[in-house]
C-alpha cells in the first residue's frame, strides 16, 4: 500500500514536532553553533555548575526534537534518501556534541568527594541530586581527564565487535533458498521466524536445518567476533577496576547484583515445571519426539482474534479500564490526536516501537495487522508511550529518561492486563485456551529463555576472565548444555541448537537480556497488584510511571509494589506459569 493511500487517521501527526521541513532545517542550522567549551574549567562552583547544565539541556532538548522529527520521517519510507541525509546529519551532531561536552564528567569527578556532597546538597541543584549521588559512586571507577579522553577515541574501536556481527549477519550470511507456496526463496530472518511458527513441521525442519547450516559456516568467525566482544569488556572492567563484566553491568544502571542473582536462581529452580511444559506441549502435539523446531506453534489453531484496528483499540481500552479514567484519557488521545503511525506501507519501517522525547508527547509506529499479536502490540507500545508521557511531565528533564531495566515494566503491565481481561470475559473456551498457550509462551521466552541468554553470557565472561580463550566448540557446549537444562528430557535436543548462540545480536550489548525477564517479573506482580487492590495499587502504579530516573530503579518498583530484592516476587511469576500450564491441561 502506498502512504498516500492511508487515511490521515492512520497517520502520525509530525506537525506536531515541526510544521513542515523547512521549520526543521531552521531549527537544525541553529543548533550547528554550539559553545560549550567556554565552560570547560569552570566546573568548581553551584552557581557554574547550574548554568552549565542548563545550557547544555536547552541544547539537548531542542537537539532531540530535530532528532525526533527526522526519525520519524525515515521511517514512513526508509528508502527516501532525503530524510536518511537529515537523519545522518543529526546524528553526526550528536556525535560533535558528545565529544565537545565529554569534558564535564572527568572534570566534575575529579572534585574532592565533599564538594560533590555539597552539589548533591544544594537546593539549586535539587534536579541533578541523584546525578551526583552517582557520581560519586562512579568516582573511584572515572579516570583522569587524559586517560578518559583516550578511552573515548579508543571507543570506536572497541567497539567493532558489535558492526563486524551486523555485517555478517545481515550482509554475510549465505542463507540458503527454501520453496514456500510453490515459490523459491530465499530464506530470511523474517521468514525462518515465520516458519518455525507455522503449521507445516516438515517445513519447520527443513527451515531449521538450513537456517542454522548458515551460522555453521562463520561459526568460526562469529565466535572470534564475540569473543572480541567480551575481551573489551574485560579490558573496560580492567581499568575502571570493577570486579567482574557482571558487577560493571549491574552498577551501570544502579541495580544490586542481589536482584541478578535472585532470577537467576528463581528460574533455575522452576526448571521443573518448563520440563514438564514442555512434556505437555509434546503429549497435546502427538509427537514421539519433539525437535526445538516444534516448540513455537501454538497449541490451538485458528483461534486469532481477527479485529480491525478501531475494534482492537478498543478492546485495548477495555482490557486497561482498572488503571482508571486518566490513563483511558491518555489513551484516547493517542489515537485521537494522531500519536500513532498505523498501517504497514511501502518503505515504511517495520516492527513497532515507542518513542518519546522531553518536551513533546510520544508517537508510536506501527505495522497493523488483524492479529492477537498486534492486538497486544498496542497495548504494548502505548506502555511505553504514556510512561514517557508521565516521566516527561512529572519530572525536570535530568530525571525524565527512566532506565532500561524498567523500560519493559510498562508495556508488559499492560499486556497482562489485556490478557487477564480477556481470559475473564471469553465465553470461547478455545479463544480462552489459546489465551492461555498465549501467556505460557510470554513466559517461556520472555523470562525462561533470556535467562538462559543471561546464564550464558554470564558464564562465558567468567570463562574469559579465568584465561580461557572462547571459541567455537566451548561456546557451543556452553550453550547445548544450558539449552539441555533449560527444556529437560522431553525435547529432543538437536544438535544445531548448540549453536543458537551465534545469532542473538543482543549479546553484543553485554548483561542486556537480563532486564526483559526482571521486567516481565515485575509486570505481573504489579498488574496482580493492580486488579486486587484498585485504587491505591493504581495510585502508586502511577507514581512510578511519573518518576523518570529520580533514584535507582529497583527502589522505584518497590513503590509500584515489585520487591525484586526479594526471591517471593520471582516466585510469585513462577507459580502462575504453574497455575496456567494446570489450567491448560485441565482444558485439553
Amino acid at each position: 500500500m502506498n502512504r498516500e493511500a492511508v487515511a490521515e487517521k492512520y497517520q502520525w501527526n509530525t506537525g506536531d514536532v515541526f510544521l513542515n521541513d523547512e521549520a526543521w532545517e531552521e531549527a537544525f542550522r541553529k543548533l550547528e553553533k554550539t559553545d560549550f567549551g567556554k565552560y570547560k574549567g569552570t566546573l568548581n562552583c553551584a552557581e557554574n555548575v547550574l548554568k552549565y547544565f542548563k545550557a547544555e539541556e536547552d541544547y539537548e532538548v531542542a537537539l532531540l526534537r530535530v532528532y525526533l522529527y527526522a526519525h520519524m520521517k525515515h521511517d514512513e519510507d526508509v528508502g527516501n534518501t532525503k530524510y536518511s541525509s537529515c537523519f545522518a546529519r543529526v546524528m553526526t551532531l550528536f556525535a560533535r556534541v558528545g565529544a565537545e561536552t565529554a569534558f564535564a564528567t572527568p572534570e566534575l569527578t575529579a572534585l574532592p568527594e565533599e564538594k560533590l556532597r555539597e552539589f548533591a546538597a544544594d537546593k539549586r541543584l535539587t534536579d541533578y541530586d541523584y546525578f551526583f549521588t552517582r557520581l560519586i559512586a562512579e568516582k573511584k571507577h572515572v579516570l583522569s581527564e587524559g586517560e578518559e579522553r583516550i578511552l573515548a577515541k579508543a571507543e570506536e574501536s572497541l567497539n567493532l565487535s558489535n558492526e563486524v556481527f551486523e555485517m555478517i549477519d545481515n550482509a554475510e550470511l549465505d542463507l540458503p533458498e527454501i520453496e514456500m507456496d510453490g515459490k523459491t526463496m530465499r530464506l530470511s530472518h523474517g521468514l525462518y521466524s515465520v516458519i518455525v511458527n507455522g503449521k507445516d513441521r516438515e517445513k519447520r525442519k527443513e527451515a531449521f536445518e538450513k537456517y542454522y547450516s548458515a551460522y555453521q559456516k562463520k561459526l568460526g568467525t562469529i565466535a572470534a567476533t564475540y569473543y572480541g566482544n567480551v575481551k573489551r569488556d574485560i579490558f573496560y572492567k580492567n581499568v575502571r577496576k570493577y570486579s567482574s563484566c557482571l558487577e560493571m553491568a549491574l552498577f551501570g544502571e544502579d541495580v544490586d547484583e542481589k536482584v541478578y542473582r535472585n532470577l537467576i536462581e528463581s528460574v533455575n529452580e522452576a526448571t521443573p515445571v518448563m520440563h514438564r511444559y514442555m512434556a505437555v506441549r509434546k503429549k497435546t502435539l502427538g509427537y514421539d519426539e519433539m525437535h526445538m523446531y516444534d516448540i513455537y506453534p501454538s497449541l490451538v489453531e485458528d483461534a486469532e482474534l481477527r479485529l480491525s484496528y478501531e475494534e482492537a483499540y478498543e478492546l485495548v481500552l477495555k482490557g486497561l479500564s482498572p488503571l482508571g479514567e486518566i490513563y483511558a484519557g491518555l489513551l484516547k488521545r493517542g489515537r485521537d490526536e494522531r500519536w500513532i503511525d498505523v498501517m504497514e506501507t511501502e518503505g515504511k519501517k517495520s516492527g513497532a516501537y515507542s518513542i518519546g522525547i522531553y518536551g513533546n508527547h510520544p508517537f508510536v509506529l506501527l505495522n497493523y495487522q488483524q492479529t492477537t499479536h498486534d492486538v497486544f502490540t498496542i497495548a504494548h507500545e502505548m506502555g511505553h508511550s504514556i510512561h514517557s508521557y508521565f516521566s516527561n511531565e512529572m519530572q525536570p528533564y535530568s530525571k525524565s529518561d527512566y532506565k532500561i531495566f524498567v523500560a519493559e515494566v510498562a508495556s508488559t503491565v499492560n499486556e497482562v492486563l489485556l490478557l487477564k481481561y480477556l481470559l475473564k470475559t471469553t465465553t470461547d473456551e478455545k479463544l480462552k485456551k489459546y489465551l492461555i498457550n498465549y501467556f505460557l509462551d510470554m513466559i517461556r521466552t520472555t523470562l525462561f529463555r533470556q535467562t538462559q541468554f543471561a546464564q550464558f553470557e554470564e558464564e562465558a565472561h567468567a570463562m574469559a576472565e579465568r584465561g580461557e580463550p572462547l571459541n567455537k566448540d566451548n561456546l557451543t557446549e556452553l550453550y547445548y548444555g544450558l539449552n539441555k537444562k533449560y527444556y529437560g528430557d522431553a525435547v529432543t535436543h538437536d544438535e544445531q541448537i548448540g549453536i543458537e548462540w551465534a545469532r542473538i545480536p543482543h549479546f553484543y550489548h553485554s548483561f542486556y537480556v537480563y532486564k526483559y525477564a526482571t521486567g516481565i517479573t515485575a509486570a505481573v506482580a504489579i498488574a496482580n497488584k493492580i486488579l486486587a487492590e484498585g485504587e491505591p495499587a493504581v495510585k502508586n502504579y502511577f507514581e512510578f510511571l511519573s518518576s523518570g530516573c529520580k533514584t535507582d530503579p529497583v527502589s522505584l518498583l518497590k513503590i509500584a509494589g515489585a520487591d525484586l530484592s526479594k526471591k517471593e516476587t520471582f516466585s510469585s511469576i513462577m507459580k502462575e506459569f504453574e497455575n496456567a500450564l494446570n489450567e491448560f491441561e485441565r482444558m485439553n
